[in-house]
Formats: structure tokens, sequence, C-alpha cells
């Protein structure tokens, strides 16, 4: 197509028109391997202490009920490390917040590998945390603004299921790892591949492009950005812009007045209601699953490979869940598979005397529920324009993990009443109903997406 297509002028061009008509570069296509590995090792971090409290629990001589704060205490930073990362991303940029977060992340979850008590424990899992909620939106969000509109949710729902598929790595992992060497493994393993990465997100990832241009006075990196995704249709131009930049040059607010703004307040209330909901299902079975399992009878071998197993189920419905939000309206998929997480839940509280049918429908949970939560971000990152984008998608991550959070400590206390297994699960299908209600509300009233 020619550069005239797109150019408003001979020395100005629409950006996002030329990503939007350009084929996808051998540079889009690093920057969202660098993403994948961002997301897949935050997977692997952020479940981790679920598939190593068994172990741990044997090793310390501790009660199963007493472990509720080390399984929360990382969930309570990522809410911090959400809220602060996203307005700072959209300040200074999100390569630098993902950066530090690594950093964060990397070196905390090392030193959980020499905690020697439940106390220190938790500070090194809170601190990590931070690092966690800050790396996964932000990747989520730079990922998003460098893929064309057409095939926006399918790309970027590939990219996310990388923390699922981390997730599910860390209980496939830890099935032979802790058993062979301890449960400190897992952390060293956790610790040192973020800290690697970071080198990558240095030297390789690029800043936003969009970032760049809304911020202004950056068309030069601009250039060099783009003439490594499409050299020809760069030449000779001086100035790019993105419509939305067009659009709101008069509005003065702040990205916490846009957020609140009428055109997406509703959208936003929605969308923090739905995935902590959606959290309270995952982080309850993340946390408590591996246990759970061992409460039946389970070896400790079966426990974690079960646990991955439900994480591996969200892999599994990214292709279709992507490719069938850019052709209807994305709510409505979501809600359906919400709906369907709630009423595998339900089945698999009654499949316990059948271990090939419980193994079964838990991976169906898996399929619906991590499907669903993978593509909330995808969600976001579409409903937010760029100058609010990472923290819309941040604060969305950061309001939901209460829900993960409540998950975590309700899954304790229900253990410590002495819940069983089918009463747990079938309680879940409450808080799957209410997302998948929440974001079909979300298609009535706020379905717009941003430019």
């Amino acid at each position: 197509m020619a550069s005239q297509d797109y150019a408003t002028s001979k020395t100005s061009l629409d950006a996002q028109a030329l990503i939007n008509d350009a084929p996808l570069s051998k540079y889009q296509w690093l920057i969202a391997i660098v993403c994948f590995l961002i997301v897949f090792v935050d997977g692997i971090d952020t479940a981790a202490m679920g598939f190593i409290a068994p172990a741990l629990a044997q090793d310390w001589g501790v009660d199963r009920s007493q472990l509720g704060p080390v399984m929360s205490a990382a969930l309570g930073g990522m809410i911090i490390g959400a809220l602060v990362s996203g307005p700072t991303a959209d300040r200074f940029g999100r390569k630098i917040v993902l950066s530090v977060s690594m950093l964060i992340f990397g070196g905390f979850t090392l030193a959980c590998a020499y905690s020697t008590n439940l106390d220190s424990l938790v500070i090194f899992r809170f601190l990590t945390g931070i690092g966690l909620g800050a790396a996964m939106p932000n990747a989520t969000t730079l990922f998003s603004e460098y893929c064309p509109t057409r095939v926006r949710s399918l790309l970027v729902t590939c990219m996310f299921c990388g923390y699922n598929l981390g997730m599910a790595m860390g209980g496939f992992i830890s099935s032979w790892l802790i058993p062979a060497y301890g449960w400190h493994s897992l952390f060293l393993l956790g610790g040192w591949a973020p800290l690697i990465l970071m080198l990558l997100v240095i030297f390789f990832l690029p800043e936003s492009y969009r970032f760049l241009i809304v911020k202004g006075g950056n068309n030069e990196k601009v250039r060099q950005i783009l003439t490594r995704i499409a050299p020809q249709q760069v030449q000779g131009i001086t100035e790019f812009h993105v419509p939305e930049e067009k659009a709101n040059a008069g509005d003065k607010k702040g990205v916490f007045g846009m957020l609140f703004s009428p055109k997406y307040v509703k959208g936003t209330i929605l969308l923090w209601v739905t995935y902590f909901m959606g959290l309270v299902v995952i982080y309850l079975l993340t946390s408590w699953l591996p246990t759970l399992m061992r409460e039946t009878g389970a070896s400790l071998e079966r426990a974690a490979f079960i646990g991955g197993l439900f994480q591996f189920g969200g892999v599994l419905s990214a292709l279709f869940i992507g490719w069938a939000m850019d052709r209807f309206n994305p709510n409505r998929i979501i809600a359906g598979f919400y709906l369907a997480a709630g009423i595998f839940a339900l089945i698999v509280g009654q499949s316990l005397s059948n271990p090939t049918l419980l193994a079964l429908f838990i991976l169906c949970a898996g399929i619906a529920v991590n499907g669903a939560q993978s593509s909330m971000p995808v969600l976001s990152a579409r409903f937010y324009p760029t100058q609010c984008r990472a923290t819309g998608v941040a604060w969305m991550s950061g309001i939901g993990r209460f829900g993960a959070v409540f998950g975590a400590w309700i899954g304790a206390v229900l253990l410590g009443n002495n819940w069983s297994f089918t009463m747990i699960l079938s309680m879940l299908f409450i808080p799957a109903a209410a997302a998948a209600v929440a974001i079909f509300v979300k298609s009535v009233v706020a379905h717009t997406d941003a430019t």
C-alpha cells in the first residue's frame, strides 16, 4: 500500500494506520517473544507458593491453616505494584517500569529461597508481589500497542497465555524438582529467570511508539522504531501522530479523570468487578488445589501435576478466544467462558471417585476460567486510549487482586472450618456467575473500543 494512504501530508504520518496496514514484521515478533517471556516467568513466580505449600508445611512442621498469610502476601504486593505502576508507566513509559519490576520480583524471589521462617517468607513474598503486579499489565499494554487492530485480540491473548503456561509449568516442574531438590529449588529458578530476562528487556525491547507520540518531542525515536517495522513507508516522514492524540488534543484530564469520565466510568467499574470475581476463583484453586488434592489421598507429585493441569487449560483456549474476540462482541465471548467455568467447578466437586474424570474436568475448568481471565487485560487494553491505557489495565489488575487475596484467604478459612473438597468447588459457581453477569452487562452499556 502506498504511503499516501496513511500520510496526512508529505511529512506527517498516522503511525497506527501504518501498523494496521503493514504485515507483521520480525521486529514485532521479537517484541511478542520478549513480552511472552515476561508474563511466562511472572506466571511461574506467581503460582510458586501454591506448589511449594505442601512441601513447606511438611518441612517446617506447620499446620496448613498457618500458611494463609504466606499464600496471600505476594497478592497484597501485586495490588500495590499494579496500582502504582500504571500511572507511572503512563507518565514515564512502559519499558522502564518493566525493567524495574523484573529486578524487584527476581531479586526477592531469590531471597525467598533462603527464608528460614514464616515471618521472613511473608515479607519477601510481599515484596516479590510488587514486582509481579507491575510487570504483567505493562507487558500487555506495550505489546497491544504494537499489534494491528485486525488481529490485536488474538495476538495479545496468545502472548498473555504465557502467564497461564508459566503457572502450569510451575506445577509440572515442581512435581519433579521439589521432591528431588527441595522447595527452595523452585524459588531459585523463579528468581534467576527474570533477572536474566531483564537484560533482554533493557537491550531489545523498544518503548511504545504510541506513548512516545502522545508525549510529544520524540519523532526521531518513533522514526527509528517504525523504520524497523515498515522502512519504506517511513522514508521522508518527520512527524508522527495517532488518531486519539488529535481527538484528545484539548483534553487536559489526568489519567484518573479519563478512567472515571462519563465515557469510561461504567466500563471501568464492570471490568474491575469481573476481574475481581474471576481471580477469586483462580486463586482459591491455584493456592489450595494441590493441598486439597493431598487431602483426598493424592501423592505430592499427582497433586502438583493436577494443579499444573488447571493452569494449562488457559493456554488451550487462548487461540479460540482471541480469534472470537476479533470477530464478535468480546464481552459476551468472555461472559460465556466464565459461566462455563462455574458449571465445571460444580462438576469437578462431584468427580472425586474417578481420577481420570477428575483430571479431565479440572482441565476443562482451567480452559474456561483461565481463558476468560487471560482475555481481560486484552479487553481492557482495547477499551482505554493510549493516555490512560497502562493505568486502565494496571488498575483493573490491581483492584482485581483484592479478589485474589480474598480467594487465597477464604480457602484457608474454609479448610480451617473443615469444608470438603466438594463443598469448596461448588461454592465457586457464585463468583464465576457474578463475573459472567458483570462482563455481559458491559457488553450492553460500555462496549465501545478506543481508537
